[in-house]
């Protein structure tokens, strides 16, 4: 697979207009080719904006069709072969055995979400019917499910590559959810980041979804992070805990 160095949003390569860096081989301290292009935070918009407009449809997927597009990551990501474990072992250092072992866990965290997407059973459907002669009042139906929010907004982390990564725990579950992703690459290893990002946008053409399905982002770090968490098109987010009560005088 080819490197471009730029960011994908929503199936295409973006340049960004802000500065570049590179992967780095911590063994060497060389440079790694290619030179990656960081978006600015007007760029973030499209993918974003791809992301809102995805929702829709690909929240009310059919189950099988979910399914297989989750499978098909996982297929695609084995297709890379070796290339993925060898680029991902320059920009890290870690050993090719640990790197092999990450790339099975995250097909299998894909897989996994592929069964439980087949199930249904995530969805928590409960019915509880009505009982008009109920006294002293009757009871109306009842019906409660879990539903997508939105698009998510995921990070990288820097010392879990594949795992933990473009297409690791977090976009899987997200995926499997039914909301669309907007995945910030960690610096650390844009490389490897590109490589799973296309597999993934692969997937997403070859089932036929709305491209704003999914998007992977450079940027220059805290900046375009803190844009994308609050782009109000990204819906999950953590609250911040409650204030501890005043003290009694």
């Amino acid at each position: 697979m080819t490197l471009t160095g730029h960011s994908l949003i929503a199936g295409q390569n973006v340049v960004g207009d802000g500065k570049t860096t590179f992967g780095f081989n911590p063994a060497t301290n060389e440079a790694l080719e290619p030179a990656y292009t960081l978006l600015t935070e007007e760029q973030l918009k499209a993918a974003t904006t791809a992301a809102k407009e995805a929702f829709p449809s690909f929240s009310t997927l059919d189950p099988e069709t979910h399914a297989a597009f989750l499978d098909a990551i996982a297929d695609n990501i084995e297709a890379i072969g070796d290339e993925l474990i060898i680029r991902a072992g320059q920009e890290t250092g870690l050993p090719a055995a640990r790197l092999q072992g990450e790339r099975a866990r995250t097909t299998g965290q894909l897989r996994l979400f592929a069964n439980v997407v087949r199930q249904g059973d995530f969805r928590g459907v409960r019915i509880d019917p009505a009982i008009p002669d109920r006294t002293p009042l009757p009871r109306a139906d009842i019906r409660q499910r879990q539903i997508p929010l939105g698009p998510v907004a995921v990070f990288g982390a820097s010392n879990f590559p594949l795992a933990f990564s473009t297409a690791g725990g977090d976009t899987a579950s997200a995926l499997a959810a039914g909301c669309p992703v907007v995945f910030k690459a960690h610096n650390a290893h844009p490389g490897t980041s590109e490589l799973v990002g296309q597999a993934v946008t692969k997937a997403v053409k070859d089932a036929g979804l709305h491209p704003g399905v999914f998007s992977l982002i450079y940027g220059p770090g805290a900046s375009i992070g803190q844009a994308l968490v609050s782009d109000p098109a990204i819906k999950p987010s953590a609250s911040p805990a409650p204030a501890p009560p005043a003290p009694r005088s």
